[in-house]
């Protein structure tokens, strides 16, 4: 098969575009339908040659039966008119023919009233109409309404009506509902089985979803069970192990961390010593230099938190507004002037002591830069997929400082990147993390207050 030339592509996408809606956007969905379309083409296929083959045939031969034994009738009739001779036609045909007769002597067939189809979807009534004007040759009239049991046939002959009732049975026959029954049944039995198995294997896969979901918020769930078709469990197993792996890869550095913390502590502790037993008259040497020792273990302590993460808290429910009113009250103890717009309560699963990490990161570089700066929380819609999966909290920090210029906000969030005096630039590369283990992310953008916002997203 040749694949598709290249500019045939986009007509194609062009063309299937009005289309895309009515594909199910869910794995169910699209596998239900996977299967649920070739079951419809195949009773298509079925029905039509059905239909077009042996209903047809079988429909065309009966109604010619009845049609002919009717035509055969009515030429008795008139070529045999005594009414002696009426009625032994009368008696063999409805012991040969099946065929219940009356006869109106000089009456006339009116004309013939609007009926409603007995059944649209077969041939019969038109078959029988057609072989009655073949056979018969004379003016006729046929009911479907008024006998559940019979057909009613009348024939205008030279010298009066003739009323004919034929069983149905002669001209329906009853395999048909048998084989609807069978395709529709048969069809609808694997379409229930076929989505009952499909259900269980999409259940495994969102269940291994959410598991993948929760695990990247740090929300401790365990290993999950392998279930549903062999690639399902193998993706659960292989999930398994990496969870395992990335568990001992943060217990291997943190024990590594607390070792290098160790380490680097000690000799800074010997020489606060060593400057505390100066001599006399080098107070304001031994001031400048402690000062140095007390920022080289603020740096160490800055870098072993970024390189060391947050990955070993685990969520729990907490309430956002009551911990931005805390770190709020911590800044306005530091001197900002802090203003707050909340709900009562907010309600999310938090790794507390690593938000906290981050707001205080967020608002300590606004106090620095600031002498103004607003907190607001608010909620929004969250969809995934195009369905509605939740609900957004976002967290705004406005100040009215000097601010970042827009080509270099993203830049500000690298590590070490610092465009203050004294900074490690480190802190929105900390806050950015702690966001991102949450589920959510940063992004730093223009204030209303005439500086800098950091825009806090977190998933609820």
């Amino acid at each position: 098969m040749k694949p598709t030339p290249q500019p045939l592509r986009p007509v194609l996408r062009l063309l299937a575009a009005p289309f895309r809606w009515l594909l199910p956007r869910g794995l169910l969905g699209r596998a239900l339908l996977i299967i649920l379309l070739p079951l419809l083409i195949l009773q298509g296929v079925a029905l039509q040659l059905f239909y077009g083959g042996h209903l047809d045939v079988i429909s065309r031969r009966l109604a010619g039966g009845v049609a002919g034994d009717v035509g055969m009738v009515t030429e008795l009739l008139t070529r045999h008119p005594t009414e002696h001779e009426r009625d032994w036609i009368f008696r063999e045909a409805a012991w040969r023919l099946d065929l219940s007769l009356a006869f109106e002597p000089g009456a006339t067939m009116g004309m013939p009233g609007q009926r409603s189809s007995w059944m649209p979807i077969l041939p019969l009534e038109d078959d029988l109409s057609h072989a009655l004007r073949e056979r018969v040759g004379l003016p006729f009239d046929t009911d479907w309404q008024s006998d559940p049991r019979s057909v009613i046939i009348r024939v205008q002959t030279p010298d009066g009506v003739l009323h004919v009732e034929a069983p149905r049975k002669r001209l329906f026959f009853g395999t048909l509902y048998l084989f609807v029954i069978w395709l529709v049944g048969t069809s609808l039995l694997l379409f229930i089985v076929a989505a009952l198995f499909m259900k269980n294997q999409v259940r495994s896969i969102r269940r291994l979803a959410s598991a993948a979901e929760a695990f990247g918020l740090g929300r401790e769930l365990g290993p999950i069970k392998p279930e549903g078709a062999a690639e399902v469990r193998q993706a659960a197993a292989a999930f398994n192990q990496m969870q395992n792996r990335i568990r001992r890869f943060i217990n291997q550095r943190t024990e590594m961390l607390a070792g290098i913390s160790h380490d680097l502590r000690t000799p800074l502790t010997r020489l606060r010593l060593g400057l505390a037993m100066l001599p006399a008259g080098a107070e304001q040497d031994a001031a400048e230099m402690t000062e140095d020792v007390a920022e080289m273990e603020r740096m160490i302590a800055t870098y072993l938190a970024f390189a060391r993460g947050e990955g070993l808290e685990q969520s729990q429910p907490s309430d956002l507004v009551e911990l931005v009113m805390d770190m709020a009250r911590r800044i306005r103890r530091d001197g900002a002037e802090v203003s707050v717009e909340a709900p009562d309560s907010l309600v999310l699963p938090l790794r507390i002591d690593a938000l906290r990490r981050c707001l205080g990161n967020i608002l300590d570089n606004a106090r620095r830069h600031a002498r103004r700066i607003a907190v607001a929380l608010t909620e929004s819609p969250r969809a995934e997929g195009g369905r509605p999966a939740g609900r957004w909290v976002h967290i705004t920090i406005d100040d009215d400082g000097p601010g970042i210029p827009g080509a270099s906000r993203e830049e500000a969030f690298k590590p070490f990147t610092s465009y203050s005096a004294g900074g490690t630039g480190l802190g929105l590369a900390i806050a950015r993390d702690i966001a991102r283990a949450h589920g959510g992310d940063i992004a730093l953008e223009a204030s209303p207050l005439g500086g800098l916002r950091a825009h806090i997203r977190l998933p609820a």
